[in-house]
């Protein structure tokens, strides 16, 4: 009996903690269009640890001049906001990875609402923004 319980408590503990320290998977498709760049594009993905408040990602871009900054910016589509997270540039090969911290708050409002925050990726050219593209689940 005493195994059966221990067992039963084990059991839902692990589906009450398990979700609230999960980590979830986000993506984002960046292009042109609403950026100045319209020819440039990417694809970024992210695994959001609200647990850790870490965000990591892996950005890949092609058509666009050397990139110089990348960030996570709060905003909606079509709207412009301020960067919340962090990201390292894209190489010359187009390619950035890595792991950021984030503020808990934010870190909790993106896996809420991933549509309200963009990727944007820089250049000397678009120094704004020269690919963007809102996250998704």
């Amino acid at each position: 009996m005493i195994r059966t319980s221990f067992a039963v408590v084990a059991v839902v503990g692990a589906l009450v903690a398990g979700p609230a320290f999960a980590a979830e998977n986000l993506s984002a498709h960046l292009g042109g269009a609403g950026s100045p760049d319209t020819d440039g594009a990417g694809h970024a993905t992210f695994k959001v640890d609200a647990a850790k408040n870490e965000v990591c990602y892996e950005v890949m871009v092609e058509k666009i001049g050397a990139a110089t900054a990348a960030h996570v910016h709060k905003g909606a589509a079509g709207a412009s906001g301020p960067p919340v997270v962090p990201m390292k540039a894209p190489d010359a090969a187009g390619k950035s990875a890595g792991c950021a911290t984030a503020d808990a708050a934010v870190v909790k409002d993106i896996l809420a609402n991933p549509a309200g925050y963009y990727v944007n990726v820089h250049n000397a050219e678009f120094p704004g923004g020269a690919i963007r593209g809102q996250l998704s689940k």
